[in-house]
């Protein structure tokens, strides 16, 4: 499919995706609002139970970050937009004052865009959604103690996270890489490796795998800020930094 030319509307995309926004564009929760920053812009989302004036004025906020252009420009310094997106933007202080100041808290994390084919260089064996003997053969290993019965169930059936890719040593899943979100736009990857078999880029071989089954979607990954290890996955794949989302909650 033709990439989206700018990086906003990516992040915007993933925004939808891994938060399921209702019909009015409004978060589900448990955040109060979401922040999205990418190079060329910003984009925001308010939570269903903010009130409708309070949402307003927010929203407003960000009305102007949106540069009408098919082309990447310097970001305009009236946007308020850091050159490392992981630095705030000017405009989070306001809104979390809005909000209710000190008893917000904010958190965050860096995005990336997964173009396939993504070669992690790691000589493993991964089980695939797309072969029917692996999926039978993987219904017959033990679910991890992490996941819970019906989530593993879901997995293992297909039903929900296809596709997914999986390691498995000595009968016994190691690494698992799944659509944690999936919609007709865009997916987002959800990775777990045990910790006795972390350090070894099984889940590069798995996020690689799982990008290269997707239906012609937009494939997103990422982590919060203090997730090193997930960041040395995006590092070790040559992951395009995308953007950062930024969670408020009070």
């Amino acid at each position: 499919m033709t990439d989206v030319a700018r990086d906003i509307d990516l992040v915007r995309i993933e925004l939808g995706v891994i938060w399921r926004l209702d019909e009015r564009g409004r978060l589900p929760g448990p955040e109060d609002l979401v922040i999205g920053v990418a190079a060329d812009g910003l984009t925001a989302a308010v939570a269903s139970g903010v009130p409708d004036d309070l949402a307003a004025r927010l929203l407003a906020l960000f009305a102007s970050s949106h540069p009408d252009t098919s082309t990447r420009l310097s970001t305009p310094p009236s946007l308020g937009i850091p050159r490392d997106l992981g630095t705030p933007p000017d405009v989070l202080a306001t809104c979390r004052q809005l909000l209710g100041g000190e008893r917000v808290s904010v958190t965050g994390g860096p995005s990336y865009l997964v173009v396939p084919p993504v070669r992690p260089g790691v000589p493993v064996d991964v089980l695939r959604s797309d072969s029917a003997e692996h999926v039978q053969l993987v219904r017959s290993l033990p679910r991890p103690s992490s996941w819970e019965p019906d989530e593993w169930d879901k997995l293992t059936t297909r039903s929900a996270g296809a596709p997914w890719a999986m390691i498995a040593e000595d009968g016994r899943p190691v690494s698992i890489c799944h659509s944690a979100r999936l919609t007709p736009l865009g997916a987002e990857a959800g990775t777990w490796t045990a910790p006795a078999c972390r350090g070894r880029g099984y889940a590069a071989a798995t996020t690689a795998a799982w990008a290269d089954m997707l239906p012609g979607i937009h494939a997103f990954y990422s982590t919060s800020a203090d997730n090193h290890s997930s960041q040395r996955v995006a590092r070790r794949l040559g992951l395009r930094p995308l953007g950062w989302f930024w969670h408020l909650t009070a």
